[in-house]
C-alpha cells in the first residue's frame, strides 16, 4: 500500500517537472516578429466588348394577346440583331414574365384586373464596339421599348490583372522594408500572401430611351484594373 502511494507520488512529481519544463521553454522562446502590409497595383485597359440590357414590354386586355404581340416583336428583334452581325451565342434571355395590370381602386372597392403586361428582356453582347451605336439604333428600330443599361468590359481582364498583381506585391515589399527599417529591423521571408478578389463588376452606363432617335455616339473610355494584396513577412 505504501509502495503504491510512493509510486503515485513519483509519477505526479515527474508530471509536474515536465509541465514546469515546458512552461519554461515556452517562456524562453521569443515571439516571432512580423510585419503585414496591404497594397494595390493597377493597369489601364481599353474595353473590347459591351453588354446591353434591353427588352420588349407589351400590354393587352387578354394575356394571350399581349404574349403573342410580344413574341412576334422579340422574334423580329432577335432576327434583326443576327442579321446585323450579333451571333446567337451573344443573345441571351435574362427575364420573362407575365403580370396582371390593375385598375386604380375606388373608395370601398378592390382593384380589378383590366389587362396584362408581358415583359421579355434579353442581354446582348456586342463585340465590335465600332458598331455599337448602330446596334443601339437597330434595337429601337426593331421594337425594343425597354433599355436597362449598357456596361463596358475588358474580356481579358484576368490575365491583364497579372501586371497589377506584380505591382501590388512590389508596392507591399517597398512599404514593408520602409516600416521594418524605421523599426530597426529587416524584412525576412514571406509568411503569408492573400489577394482581395472582390470585383465591382463592369462599369454601368445608363441609356435613356429618348436619346436613341438617331446615331448614338459612344465613348468606351478606359477601364482601370486593380489588384490588392496583403502580405506578411518575418522580421529579422
Amino acid at each position: 500500500m505504501h509502495a503504491s502511494l510512493a509510486a503515485k507520488t513519483l509519477i505526479a512529481a515527474a508530471a509536474l517537472t515536465l509541465a514546469a519544463g515546458a512552461a519554461a521553454s515556452a517562456e524562453e522562446k521569443p515571439m516571432q516578429r512580423t510585419v503585414t502590409v496591404s497594397a494595390a497595383g493597377q493597369v489601364s485597359a481599353e474595353p473590347d466588348l459591351a453588354r446591353i440590357s434591353t427588352g420588349i414590354v407589351t400590354e393587352g386586355k387578354a394575356a394571350r394577346d399581349a404574349l403573342a404581340r410580344n413574341s412576334e416583336t422579340m422574334k423580329a428583334l432577335i432576327a434583326g440583331l443576327k442579321s446585323s452581325g450579333i451571333e446567337a451565342k451573344d443573345i441571351q434571355t435574362s427575364s420573362f414574365h407575365v403580370e396582371p395590370r390593375y385598375t386604380s381602386p375606388r373608395e370601398g372597392q378592390a382593384a380589378a384586373i383590366d389587362g396584362y403586361r408581358v415583359v421579355n428582356q434579353v442581354q446582348v453582347t456586342a463585340r465590335n464596339l465600332a458598331k455599337l451605336g448602330e446596334v443601339l439604333d437597330a434595337l429601337v428600330g426593331l421594337g425594343a421599348n425597354q433599355m436597362g443599361g449598357l456596361a463596358f468590359e475588358v474580356s481579358k481582364a484576368e490575365s491583364l490583372k497579372d501586371e497589377a498583381r506584380k505591382e501590388a506585391m512590389a508596392n507591399a515589399l517597398r512599404r514593408a522594408k520602409l516600416l521594418a527599417s524605421a523599426g530597426g529591423a529587416e524584412v525576412g521571408e514571406v509568411i503569408a500572401i492573400s489577394e482581395d478578389v472582390s470585383d465591382g463588376g463592369p462599369r454601368p452606363l445608363a441609356m435613356a430611351h429618348t436619346a436613341m432617335a438617331e446615331a448614338v455616339p459612344i465613348e468606351r473610355g478606359t477601364e482601370t484594373l486593380v489588384a490588392r494584396v496583403t502580405v506578411t513577412w518575418a522580421l529579422k
